[in-house]
């Protein structure tokens, strides 16, 4: 994640940007970099490395102006260098950025093909130069943003300032958050509330597609549609607080829809997607002859490799075995020579998988470890990490954890099939296309907020519910039936979908509701003639699908929830949004403690 910080109004804000900055350091650390406006001159100093190297920077060359835009990053597209540090600037506007720029080949190819030029290996300059492209059609500072930023896709935050416009700073969001603060004679704007803490406690939060026009005197926001409307404006308290919940009720809502910006993170660690291909660090082993992969986690991370058992076996057709670590550990499994152990853990300090993988390298197993956090004990043991960047998760029950594993997984999974002849370059070529627009669709997703929330108070009623998938949906039903037992205390249960007539059936009547999770893919006629099972035994179902999948599910649902239309690649990153969201709605809808439900713990340490 990286940080975003404006300041419009005031003397000299630089460095008051730069304390700001310091309080969003957890967001990204490889480099940052500040702009202000200097009588009109757009002027600008950035440094690799941490928020000291470029404090020097500022303090050999002081920074003046009452209008600026500050960036700290954790490097994606680019090299952590200076050249690649935020702000990007031409010599009309200067931007700084947090997200995935989509379509950024595209627009970069326009570009150079009207005359510009292009210094750093990011997408994120792509911005100022659009912006100034707008600019130089004659269209005054804020069409030109609004219809640069029209352009776009993909999911993002962004700031833009203007030479000569010593009063107006242009923000816009799109998957990623942003804050508006309010001052006196001056505003703000910033990633999340606790960057602005110590210049104001008055904040407001834009919504998705939101874009806002800050002077002096106040803001100005549209919606998505160009709608000029009104944002609540709070009274914040946060400044004790390492990462506040924003303007969300729970810690794990705010994670949830923190989704589209961490899985974009994640997913830019690990692609190229100047050259279109997959960047990964080399592995302990070589993934084309490897004899077998052995999965192995707890709860949610569980489930992540469950669905990664799915991508490994269909796309490189490499033998995977999937096992809970607290049975591993003690069941004295039978390894192959040269086979590759995969642990997934958020904390990397759950106690059952790092006995597991000690048990695995001392059977000659080559260890790789999916984790959030990058000193923990099972980074720390393993042969090499893939790390997500989910950030600081705070929810006891894990939302982008989970989706940020499953983005590693498949970019792993992809990798495999590369390096055993299952995909060539132009089919790496297209499937890096479709990782790269998860976020967006994922921001998509968190759309039926609304819809499962009104759905949510009738769940919340129920004493039993099941959930069905197939294929790698299967997973997510497992997740979905963990989320509601963890937080609304609900017993759910996952099932196959072909098991359901195998016993499950049995429970079916007017009071269990069952969750179908079946959008328009090869297994959605085999799912839904599931589905119909239950209906005709007078089940209530609730069909999360796409629209196809909904149109062609027939009479009988009693709810339904629309996801995008994606490749079944993405599929379950997805899928898994909507469960998240039925869980988070149905507790708050019960009156549990959603972030710290009884009886658990955020990592389990103990056996």
């Amino acid at each position: 994640m990286c940080g975003i910080v404006g300041i419009v109004g005031g003397r000299d804000v630089a460095p008051v940007i730069l304390e700001a900055l310091k309080r969003l350091e957890y967001r990204g650390y490889d480099s940052a970099g500040i702009a202000t406006l200097d009588d009109g001159q757009l002027t600008r100093r950035r440094a690799e490395g941490k928020l000291f190297n470029l404090e020097t920077a500022l303090t050999a060359q002081p920074l003046h102006g009452g209008l600026g835009i500050g960036h700290t990053r954790w490097a994606t597209h680019g090299a952590p260098t200076e050249n690649n540090a935020h702000p990007h600037a031409t010599d009309r506007a200067a931007i700084v950025h947090n997200g995935i720029i989509e379509n950024f080949r595209e627009l970069r190819q326009m570009l150079l093909e009207k005359g510009f030029s292009f210094s750093t290996d990011t997408d994120s300059e792509i911005i100022a130069h659009l912006v100034t492209d707008h600019l130089n059609r004659g269209k005054d500072p804020r069409r030109a943003a609004a219809d640069a930023l029209r352009e776009l896709e993909g999911a993002f935050a962004v700031a833009i300032i203007f030479s000569g416009e010593e009063d107006l700073m242009i923000g816009a969001r799109r998957g990623s958050p942003l804050a508006v603060g309010y001052g006196d004679g001056s505003m703000y704007l910033g990633s999340d509330a606790f960057a602005l803490a110590p210049m104001t406690n008055r904040v407001s939060f834009l919504e998705e597609g939101d874009r806002v026009e800050l002077t002096r005197e106040g803001a100005v926001i549209y919606d998505a549609a160009g709608r000029n409307v009104e944002r609540t404006v709070k009274i914040t308290d946060v400044s004790a607080a390492l990462v506040d919940k924003g303007n969300h009720r729970h810690f794990m809502a705010k994670e949830i829809f923190e989704q589209p910006e961490v899985i974009g993170h994640t997913l830019s660690e690990y692609l190229d997607l100047v050259n279109e291909k997959l960047h990964l660090p080399d592995l302990p082993v070589d993934l084309a002859t490897v004899p077998r992969i052995t999965i192995i986690a707890c709860g949610t991370a569980f489930y992540a490799g469950l669905v990664a058992k799915y991508w490994f076996e269909k796309l490189a057709r490499i033998s995977v075995e999937v096992d809970i670590a607290s049975e591993f550990r003690y069941r004295e499994a039978a390894l192959p020579e040269g086979g590759l152990a995969i642990f997934i853990s958020q904390s990397g300090e759950t106690a059952d998988t790092l006995a597991a993988l000690h048990y695995c390298k001392s059977r000659g197993q080559k260890t790789l470890s999916v984790v959030n956090v990058v000193e923990s004990s099972i980074a720390r043991a393993s042969d090499v990490i893939l790390p997500t960047f989910a950030g600081p998760e705070i929810g006891v029950a894990s939302t982008k954890a989970f989706t940020c594993q499953l983005s590693t997984l498949a970019i792993l999974a992809v990798r495999a099939a590369i390096a055993r002849g299952q995909i060539d370059a132009e089919e790496e070529r297209r499937i890096v296309h479709t990782l790269i627009e998860t976020p967006r669709h994922v921001a998509e997703a968190l759309g039926a907020d609304g819809a499962i929330q009104d759905l949510s108070v009738d769940l919340a009623k129920a004493r039993d519910v099941l959930y069905l998938g197939r294929g790698h949906n299967y997973p997510v039903a497992l997740e979905g039936a963990l989320k509601l037992k963890e937080i609304s205390y609900i017993h759910a249960e996952g099932y196959a979908a072909g098991e359901l007539k195998h016993g499950p059936i049995a429970l079916i009547d007017e009071n269990v509701p069952v969750i179908v999770i079946a959008p328009m893919d090869p297994l959605y006629e085999k799912t839904v003639s599931n589905m119909q099972e239950v209906i005709a035994r007078g089940g209530k179902v609730l069909l999360i699908a796409d629209k196809a999948g909904i149109e062609h599910a027939g009479e009988g649902l009693w709810e339904s929830v629309e996801i995008p239309a994606v490749d079944p690649l993405i599929a379950p990153i997805i899928n898994a949004i909507p469960v998240q969201l039925l869980a988070y709605h149905t507790a708050v809808s019960k009156g549990t403690d959603v972030d710290q439900p009884r009886n658990l713990a955020k990592s389990v340490t103990v056996e």
